[in-house]
């Protein structure tokens, strides 16, 4: 496995955590936009970590040359590994919620109905409109919620921008 990790190069890297960290985004608008799944509050709180790996991810990206990955680089994959650990966090608390493992926020009781003037608003809670519930998993598969799946995702992507500070670590000591 360690030999298969070590055949990535470390200045794809970058290129590859914004291109799986977009894909997870366009997911989440496609389940929003397309098949109409309106996100809870905690479900936009879990996209955030994405957004900023993306720009950090990019820094790294343009300053990595051919091979030569610089100190500059490993601190920006360092700033992905912190978000995407962020983001594993948040979407395994938002899990637990939708498990029933915890209460989760007040918040999330239904409080992301929002319109442009309160007559529409009227309208849509008269029309019978219910906003989101943070402890109701709107969709799954296989038992593993979008939460659970943005865990995962965030888990893995963690470990693969971590994988140029190991490997800047182990080099630094002498190991090959």
């Amino acid at each position: 496995m360690r030999a298969m990790l070590d055949r990535i190069p470390s200045n794809a890297i970058p290129w590859i955590l914004i291109a799986a960290s977009a894909a997870t985004i366009g997911g989440a608008l496609f389940f929003q936009h397309v098949l109409g799944y309106v996100p809870c509050s905690l479900c936009y709180l879990g996209r955030q970590p994405h957004y900023f790996a993306i720009g950090a991810a990019l820094i790294a990206g343009i300053l990595s040359r051919e091979a030569n990955i610089g100190i500059g680089v490993l601190f920006f994959l360092g700033l992905c590994v912190a978000a995407y650990l962020a983001g594993a966090g948040i979407s395994a608390y938002h899990a637990g919620v939708e498990y029933h493992w915890w209460e989760g926020p007040e918040t999330c009781a239904g409080g992301n109905l929002v319109s442009n003037s309160l007559q529409d608003l009227q309208s849509a809670l008269e029309g019978g409109a219910k906003p989101p519930r943070c402890d109701e998993a709107a969709w799954s598969l296989f038992g593993i919620s979008l939460a659970g799946f943005n865990f995962l995702i965030s888990l893995v992507l963690a470990g693969l921008s971590a994988l140029p500070l190991l490997r800047y670590f182990r080099e630094s000591r002498g190991e090959i």
